[in-house]
């Protein structure tokens, strides 16, 4: 197959225009999303098993990280769906249980977290 050279220009081109960098209230509360699982008493399960909540914060540090590196994400959203939703070797999804909580999903759980700093924050 024979690509024109406008199209493999749009192609090498695109994984760096893809997202921007995450803005300063972006960080700001993608840091506070991953603290806020850090401070609790909540585990984490991630393909199968449950971690604690330093185990899991370092587990989504490091595909925050990542994702940073490759440009993938630049809001709060995009790292509760691309870091904090699912395993990305498995495609399972993560869970969250929190003592006097019913489990729920990662992705509902800091969905929650996530409105609850919007709504603190003037």
């Amino acid at each position: 197959m024979k690509y024109s050279p406008l199209l493999a220009l749009a192609l090498a081109l695109a994984p760096g225009i893809a997202c921007a960098a995450p803005s300063a209230d972006a960080r700001r509360e993608i840091a506070q999303l991953i603290a806020s699982l850090d401070g609790s008493q909540c585990q984490f399960q991630r393909n199968g098993s449950w971690y604690g909540p330093a185990d899991a914060r370092s587990h989504l540090q490091r595909k925050y990280d990542y994702l940073l590196k490759k440009n993938m994400v630049d809001t709060a959203e995009q790292f509760i769906e691309r870091a904090a939703s699912q395993s990305s070797m498995s495609g399972k999804a993560y869970r969250i249980r929190c003592p006097g909580q019913p489990e729920q999903t990662s992705a509902a759980w800091f969905g929650a977290r996530l409105q609850a700093l919007r709504q603190r924050t003037p």
